[in-house]
């Protein structure tokens, strides 16, 4: 089925999730949004991350989309079961951190998790914990601060280096042995992370699972695209297009242009 797939998030941390999406699944046609002027969703009421979401998968659906990727722990937490509700027999794939595949590769019983404060304080996180990890100790690192940077294409700047260095220092004091990258945003600096980190703790991240569950369940239900997209990804932005096609090129090293999206 030639459909596209929505993804969306805040702002550019789910073209992390997209690269994979095209990795696994080359044929499919992709749609990205980046909801830039509400960025970060991490520090937003949770009435404003479902009434974003809502307006977001609105609009994918009037593009035809077959299944959506809410491609952020955030919103996730605060929108995937509302959205779920909404269009029951559409395929909605959340995110949520590594923090099972992390517990259960941990020799030393502690796990680390960077995150936005809004995923961090969200049940959906209390309860993969609870599920996952409750024998564990977990040090979850709230990251202020530091998704502007990467938005901003900062990924080894000085001051994004000093961000990473003081978050870290808590995760790798506690003598944790795994990290949990649990924001879509932060896979964009896993050359500084590997360079800050001791080589004893491994990172985990979830784009490749994601992949696969949007694979699985688009086979499932006779969805997969059964030939080569002829549609480069197509991609928008409530914020500025300019600043996004810089980023993106940074990121992805994709040139091309990016409309425009206003759904007040």
């Amino acid at each position: 089925m030639q459909a596209p797939i929505g993804i969306f998030d805040s702002g550019v941390g789910g073209l992390s999730v997209l690269a994979e999406v095209q990795a696994l699944l080359p044929n499919e046609r992709l749609i990205y949004i980046a909801d830039s002027h509400y960025l970060p969703y991490g520090d937003k009421p949770n009435a404003l991350v479902i009434e974003r979401s809502v307006k977001l998968t609105e609009y994918l659906l009037a593009q035809q989309a077959k299944a959506v990727i809410v491609a952020c722990n955030t919103a996730t937490a605060a929108a995937a079961g509302h959205l779920r509700e909404c269009w029951p027999e559409l395929p909605i794939i959340g995110l949520e951190p590594a923090v099972k595949p992390a517990a259960s590769y941990s020799k030393q019983g502690k796990i680390g998790v960077l995150a936005t404060q809004g995923t961090l304080s969200s049940q959906r996180f209390a309860s993969l914990l609870a599920r996952y990890a409750s024998t564990l100790e977990v040090v979850s690192q709230p990251c202020i601060g530091l998704a502007d940077q990467i938005e901003r294409g900062l990924l080894m700047s000085s001051e994004t280096r000093a961000l990473v260095e003081r978050y870290l220092q808590p995760i790798q004091q506690a003598g944790c042995d795994a990290l949990v990258l649990g924001c879509t945003h932060y896979p964009f600096i896993k050359p500084l992370l590997e360079e800050l980190l001791d080589d004893s703790i491994k990172v985990f991240d979830t784009g490749p699972a994601i992949a696969r569950q949007l694979r699985s369940v688009l086979f499932q239900r006779g969805l997969l695209a059964d030939q080569p997209s002829s549609h480069f990804p197509a991609f928008y932005t409530t914020g500025w297009p300019a600043q996004f096609e810089q980023v993106l090129y940074l990121l992805l090293n994709i040139r091309t242009a990016v409309q425009p999206l206003s759904l007040e």
